[in-house]
């Protein structure tokens, strides 16, 4: 485990966006494992801030042999029980709403346990072995 220090929450947050970004840049098929909640919105909003300005565009970065951000996978910690992905409280929802909306990556690729599945024990080894089945976890915010 490493440990960064940061000034400020805003330090923090960019600090966060940069080791995300450069683990997408030393490998595209990175396994990235994200959180939910306050803390990482800094974060997601400086990805989604550097995208939107063109310093991290992901398919232009694509097209010169530097990123593929499609090979990406995302696996989030949780999801609550018996909400629907669409619900405003759900974590499918707020990763949608803070950062898969904002940015090319490929939905297919981003992945939160399924909270619908009435036998959690079921729910829980089945999301456990498709993070086992791509090698594990690369980078977890």
């Amino acid at each position: 485990m490493l440990l960064i220090e940061a000034k400020d929450y805003n330090d923090m947050s960019r600090k966060a966006a940069n080791i995300i970004s450069a683990q997408v840049i030393m490998k595209p098929h990175a396994v990235l494992g994200l959180a939910t909640g306050s803390t990482p919105v800094g974060a997601y909003k400086q990805l989604v801030e550097w995208y939107n300005k063109g310093d991290l565009d992901f398919a232009r970065l694509n097209r010169l042999g530097l990123i593929d951000f499609s090979e990406v996978r995302t696996y989030n910690l949780d999801e609550y029980i018996g909400l629907e992905p669409t619900h405003d409280q759900s974590y499918r929802y707020f990763m949608n709403t803070n950062l898969f909306n904002h940015v090319n990556i490929n939905k297919e690729r981003t992945f939160v346990p399924n909270g619908l599945e009435p036998d959690s024990e079921k729910a829980c080894a089945a999301y456990n072995e498709t993070i086992r089945s791509v090698g594990g976890i690369d980078l977890q915010l």
